[in-house]
């Protein structure tokens, strides 16, 4: 019977080997780290570029981690974050990598979450911070910048959550 199964989820089109996630974490780590380029040469720090009546280029680093959570706390925020993401991102993997064939919704979230994780690990370990340069607003009410990696992670964690509450619920049902 599981032999049966097996040859199922290989005939049922799922992403057939574990690359193919690690190919969607370097495309994150590789945009991320091009658009961060870009930012960095195209813009002056804080100073915005206007692109819609809502959306600013605004070139910004992050010494902290979300919304800038600990960004002024004296510089071992960096070591700390870099060891955590580090952490964090080995989980990833190994979680990545063992998951089965058919999960291919959490797999792709993963993948996002991991890219995103690496992509801002990069900058803390080469610059000692994030670069961000998206800046979404509504009138004097700005959202806190942030860059192609927090999207990402935003994307795979919205992923996992869907996988998590709905797609996991038709799972039971069908069994």
């Amino acid at each position: 019977m599981v032999k049966n199964q097996t040859n199922l989820t290989e005939r049922s089109g799922f992403p057939p080997y574990p690359w193919l996630w690690l190919a969607v974490t370097a495309l994150v780590i590789l945009f991320d780290w091009h658009t961060k380029a870009l930012a960095s040469e195209a813009l002056e720090l804080y100073r915005p570029v206007e692109v819609f009546s809502w959306l600013n280029m605004t070139l910004a680093h992050n010494y902290g981690a979300a919304f800038s959570f600990l960004s002024d706390a004296g510089g071992w925020q960096r070591w700390f974050f870099i060891v955590l993401s580090s952490g964090v991102s080995l989980v990833l993997l190994v979680w990545l990598l063992r998951l089965p064939r058919q999960e291919w919704v959490t797999g792709l979230g993963l993948a996002l979450i991991l890219g995103g994780a690496i992509g801002n690990l990069v900058d803390r370990v080469q610059l000692g911070y994030v670069v961000d340069f998206i800046d979404v607003y509504y009138r004097s009410w700005h959202y806190p910048a942030f860059n192609v990696a927090d999207s990402a992670i935003t994307c795979g964690v919205v992923l996992l959550l869907i996988d998590m509450l709905l797609l996991s619920r038709r799972k039971v049902e069908q069994s």
